[in-house]
């Protein structure tokens, strides 16, 4: 049985996220305390700025703390394939027009899709020299896949054009990967850490029958993905098994409750709450009380004094009073999941033992 202790915590306060929601207070109360049951190894905590890129920064961490955990040490760079994917959106603002408007937003099944497109660069390789104001961004693409249609000019002259400002803005992507003396291009180095056959997506949600895939009707699903329909208590269950079994779980939910505070580093419903049911589950996501807002990597589990259970998430927000991660009350995950990709193949790692955070 692995032996139980206490996360250490940081007693200083950090500065305010740049990430805002209702539950983040301009003074921060003093960390709780909680006993970690499983914590899974981590790369360092990354900060997405102002970019809506949870779903790759959050995928990315998954996959990273899947090798850790396996032995193998990764550490992937969001900014390479948010070049990449900016490029296709200017690309399909040329082709469509006004009609597709440029946006960063998407699901966990992207960021598989994306690396099996354009392969994947490692942290150190490729990172932007400045924290990138992806806003603007955005707008100078869309001007840029604009002027090009305007003129004619030609997917040729896009590409140029639309390469020089996201060269510009987050610099030249290597062309190559060099790694233990050897030499792969992105889709080699992407295609030897991850397949999109070795993750599985699941959800949970009554208006489709459970064990059977469908698409999930999501304003973020583009690639209109599609996911295993469980049951509530089954998708706990994989949950609770895939961090046991020392295997990370990407989450992705909703985090506009007044109880989720990145600053404090907690997740948590309002007290005296109803019990979480399937039936719950179901009307908050059909009345719109329950929305697609973030995705976070799942790497343990904890209780607190009073034997609560809790999920500890690996979040993209930079550092909080327990050094950019939260806590997640359990009940939170069974009312706010929207859906989570785990290992589909989930055997022993090769070191389970569970590390503090730092």
């Amino acid at each position: 049985m692995r032996n139980f202790f206490l996360l250490l915590v940081c007693t200083a306060l950090m500065a305010s996220c740049t990430h805002k929601n209702g539950g983040d207070d301009a003074a921060v109360e003093p960390p709780e305390r909680f006993v970690a049951e499983v914590l899974l190894r981590t790369t360092p905590v990354k900060n997405q700025g102002s970019s809506n890129l949870c779903w790759v920064y959050a995928m990315l961490a998954t996959i990273e703390t899947e090798h850790i955990m396996q032995g193998d040490s990764i550490d992937l760079s969001p900014a390479y394939l948010a070049w990449h994917m900016l490029a296709g959106e200017a690309h399909r603002r040329y082709t469509n027009g006004h009609a597709h408007p440029l946006a960063l937003r998407g699901m966990m099944p992207m960021t598989l899709q994306l690396l099996e497109e354009h392969g994947a660069m490692p942290f150190t390789s490729f990172r932007p020299r400045e924290e990138v104001d992806y806003r603007g961004l955005l707008l100078q693409l869309q001007r840029v896949a604009d002027q090009c249609r305007a003129h004619r000019s030609g997917f040729m002259s896009l590409d140029e054009a639309v390469g020089n400002t996201l060269d510009s803005a987050l610099g030249e992507p290597p062309s190559w990967v060099f790694m233990l003396g050897c030499q792969y291009t992105p889709r080699e180095f992407a295609h030897s850490i991850c397949g999109r056959r070795e993750y599985m997506a699941l959800t949970s949600f009554s208006h489709h029958p459970f064990w059977q895939p469908f698409v999930l009707e999501v304003p973020d699903n583009y690639g209109r993905d599609m996911f295993l329909n469980v049951p509530l208590d089954t998708l706990m269950a994989r949950i609770e098994r895939s961090l046991r079994s020392g295997h990370p779980v990407c989450w992705e939910g909703d985090i506009t409750e007044p109880g989720f505070s990145h600053h404090r580093g907690v997740a948590r419903l309002e007290a005296g709450h109803a019990p979480v049911t399937q039936q719950s589950r179901q009307r908050d996501f059909e009345s719109g009380g329950t929305t697609d807002d973030h995705c976070m990597a799942m790497v343990g589990i904890a209780h607190d004094k009073a034997g609560r259970r809790f999920y500890i998430c690996k979040n993209s927000w930079g550092k909080n009073v327990y050094g950019g991660y939260v806590f997640v009350d359990e009940d939170y995950v069974r009312a706010k999941t929207i859906a989570v990709m785990m290992p589909a193949q989930q055997q022993p790692p090769l070191h389970a033992t569970a590390v503090t955070l730092q």
